[in-house]
């Protein structure tokens, strides 16, 4: 007779792999434990089935001012409908484990708002709501590792395991994902690195097609130019790249972000290679080895080791605790596996802490300090112990009735030091600084909407608050208005210095329609920001705001820069609206509950 096992969906939102890292590591210890488990990223999962759902586990983390991340803004959106009955998931048992930082004013809302919503609708939570904080010295694990240690106990009580069928031991590697056929012929060798090549601006790589551009079918975008728009001094290297999009269907509107798949640099791939002694035009094939785990999407059959290694695997990324946990099943060497060992149990989280996320230490790092265990892993453990590259999002900083089939964005380039003695890099930024237009290359994009959207009518004002790179949606927006002379326009940006990090300084001359303050914080004895410029606009701004029915946006990076910002908006409020600051307070979430206030930012 066969086990009827119990089904367990785990769906996850989240803005990097966190949340997707935490899924998985529910799926392993759900298998060990007898369970159908899958795990489904919340935009992917077809969210009307819910209702069909008896067992669920949503893990998501909270972005930016308290928004839901870009991979579950159509499942959130769903759940809203007010159109659906309070009795929608009665049949449903669920809990809610959110991934938060502390630091920022709405910590882990995300979380708690679906916490809220799925029991409006009528489902059960069989477990407390979960809430990890990235601020704590051992980071998320700190929740995680106990939170999931009581739901296994909560299920376990719940749907108890047969007689004579016990939990699979924790000393027992889990099976791989999938199983990996390597081939040796030489026509399919030839094939896979064919495959594997940079599109080229070709009809291969700047296709036209009638299908929908999109992470399953992103379009190859020639680059047009690549232009460092900082000093050549000022520590930031910021860009100015443009791409040609023609012979797409993409559509944009200012608000737009524009999505990245990258790649990892020749330089770290070949690191990796060393590390795994691995030939890199050997060519294999990806076979299914779970019933519940689907190959991955547009995965190519054959595929070369250099394409896996530049296109897919995200060895650049700092590891996860579930990264340790199966790395250490793979082990020969006593020194290494008792340092392994050591990271995965309760008492040496700070250890593992200090040595991966104080320094960001990378997964390639990793593998070459623990060179032995690196060499005996077998290839296909790969796809379980390093998780896939990640889209990257960039708001669009140009636009279509100014700028005719092109895309732009203000790109920094990630690079920071820490006690390691190489600098970190952020993996997109790198590569895409590295591009030269010269190499006629492309760059898979595709589109989504943005977190704000301007308003339809250009005849209400607008004010945009863009320090630094926040200055992309407001560029995007003032090119489309200034071409036609339509609305009336109000920047606040704010950088560093007038000669080091003021872009775009030309394109804001000569505009009827367009007002620009500006904030050089290092270019003075006291520092001076975007919101010390708006407290000496206050009488403006109010008038705007009050008798011209102005919308106020804010971009930029999600830190404190917003938060301040909104903190300064409301004393004008008080100061020139004569209100106390309760009720600035509530006029600013009534401006926000009309769209007429609205926030974009990242970290």
């Amino acid at each position: 007779m066969t086990l009827k096992k119990q089904k367990l969906l785990v769906l996850y939102g989240s803005q990097t792999g966190t949340a997707h890292d935490v899924a998985d590591r529910i799926v392993r210890e759900a298998k060990r434990r007898h369970f159908s488990a899958l795990a489904v990223d919340m935009d992917t999962y077809q969210v009307h089935n819910l209702i069909n759902e008896k067992l669920v586990v949503f893990v998501c983390s909270t972005t930016g001012q308290g928004d839901p991340p870009d991979n579950m803004r159509l499942f959130w959106k769903f759940l809203l409908r007010k159109d659906l009955p309070s009795t929608s998931l009665n049949q449903l048992q669920f809990a809610v484990l959110g991934l938060g930082d502390s630091s920022y004013l709405k910590y882990n809302v995300v979380g708690k708002r679906l916490q809220k919503r799925i029991e409006q609708l009528g489902g059960h939570p069989f477990h407390s709501l979960g809430l990890a904080d990235d601020q704590h010295d051992l980071g998320v694990d700190a929740v995680v590792t106990p939170w999931l240690s009581s739901l296994w106990d909560t299920l376990i009580k719940m749907f108890p395991l047969p007689a004579g069928l016990d939990v699979i031991p924790s000393d027992i590697c889990p099976p791989p994902k999938y199983k990996v056929k390597f081939i040796e012929s030489s026509v399919a060798a030839s094939r896979a690195t064919t495959d594997s090549t940079h599109m080229s601006h070709t009809e291969e790589g700047h296709q036209s097609s009638d299908k929908k551009v999109g992470p399953l079918c992103p379009f190859h975008a020639r680059l047009i130019s690549n232009s460092r728009i900082t000093a050549p001094d000022h520590f930031q290297d910021v860009r100015l790249i443009k791409l040609d999009i023609r012979g797409s269907n993409i559509s944009y509107v200012p608000g737009d972000v524009m999505m990245v798949k990258p790649q990892n640099l020749p330089s770290t791939v070949d690191s990796m290679l060393a590390v795994l002694g691995q030939d890199p035009d050997r060519v294999f094939v990806l076979q299914q080895n779970d019933p519940d785990v689907a190959l991955p999407p547009c995965f190519p059959e054959p595929c070369s080791v250099k394409w896996l290694l530049t296109n897919y695997l995200d060895f650049n990324s700092v590891p996860r605790r579930s990264f340790f946990e199966l790395l250490k099943y793979h082990t020969q060497d006593e020194l290494e596996k008792e340092k392994l060992e050591e990271f995965c149990s309760p008492q040496g989280q700070e250890e593992l802490y200090s040595y991966c996320n104080r320094v960001k230490r990378t997964i390639l790092e990793v593998l070459q300090d623990f060179s032995k265990t690196s060499a005996s892993v077998p290839f296909e453990y790969l796809f379980d112990i390093i998780p896939p590259l990640q889209p990257r999002a960039f708001s669009i900083a140009s636009s279509p009735k100014a700028h005719r089939d092109e895309l732009h964005i203000l790109m920094a380039v990630v690079r920071y030091q820490t006690k390691l003695h190489l600098p970190r890099r952020g993996v997109c930024s790198t590569w895409l600084s590295s591009l030269d237009p010269a190499d006629d290359v492309t760059v898979p994009v595709w589109v989504k909407p943005g977190t704000i959207r301007f308003p339809s009518d250009v005849d209400v004002p607008v004010i945009m608050v863009g320090p630094g790179t926040g200055l992309a949606p407001f560029r995007s927006l003032i090119h489309d208005r200034c071409g036609q002379s339509l609305g009336s326009l109000t920047l606040f940006f704010g950088c560093r210095s007038r000669s080091k990090d003021f872009y775009c300084i030309d394109e804001f001359k000569d505009t009827k329609i367009l007002q620009v303050f500006t904030a050089f914080s290092r270019d003075q004895a006291n520092k001076v920001y975007a919101q010390h410029i708006m407290a000496q606009q206050g009488e403006m701004i109010w008038s705007l705001i009050n008798d011209k029915r102005a919308a106020f946006f804010i971009a930029g990076n999600a830190k404190s820069m917003p938060d301040d910002v909104k903190d300064t908006l409301c004393d004008i409020i008080s100061q020139h609206g004569g209100m106390s600051r309760d009720q600035s307070v509530l006029y600013l979430q009534d401006l926000e509950r009309k769209k007429r206030f609205q926030v974009e930012a990242w970290s």
